[in-house]
């Protein structure tokens, strides 16, 4: 066991801080490491997902996939509101409906567990995702489309 020691007890009016601390650090000791209590210790389960084995380049290509549908959508904000129309309101459509497809896939892998709650969330999540873009498509092809839509918004 290590002693310990009160810093004022060493620490003296006039006398270096430093030299202090070290003279203390030599009056504690040292500890062996068998006698360090190991504190945060946990056994962590965790579960091999079933698509990807661990050599398998699907996570990767798939977070790639990711970045490059939100690069994507930063370049389409602009572009929706300069060029207005159906060459940007059909690809915007599809790249909100994936982006939000795959974020709600990320928050229901952290949350959603055992085997049928994750077959019911994930059906869920599809028909989700279908639904959003046939709606934006529909809105796109017989009301205004979604830049002009945003527009009319601002101008209110």
């Amino acid at each position: 066991m290590a002693a310990l020691v009160r810093f004022g007890s060493v620490c003296h009016r006039g006398v270096n801080p430093l030299r202090s601390v070290l003279h203390a650090r030599l009056l504690v000791g040292q500890q062996r490491d068998a006698e360090r209590p190991y504190l945060l210790t946990a056994k962590i389960h965790t579960s091999t997902p079933s698509y990807s084995g661990s050599g398998s380049k699907a996570a990767s290509l798939h977070w790639t996939g990711e970045r490059l549908v939100s690069i994507i959508l930063l370049g389409l904000g602009p572009l929706a509101y300069f060029c207005p129309g159906p060459l940007v309101d059909y690809p915007l459509a599809a790249t909100l409906a994936l982006h939000g497809h795959w974020g709600l896939g990320q928050v229901l892998t952290d949350y959603v567990h055992g085997d049928a709650k994750i077959k019911v969330a994930n059906t869920s999540l599809f028909i989700l995702s279908t639904v959003t873009f046939a709606g934006l498509c529909y809105f796109n092809y017989n009301d205004v489309g979604i830049c002009k839509a945003v527009a009319l918004l601002w101008n209110k």
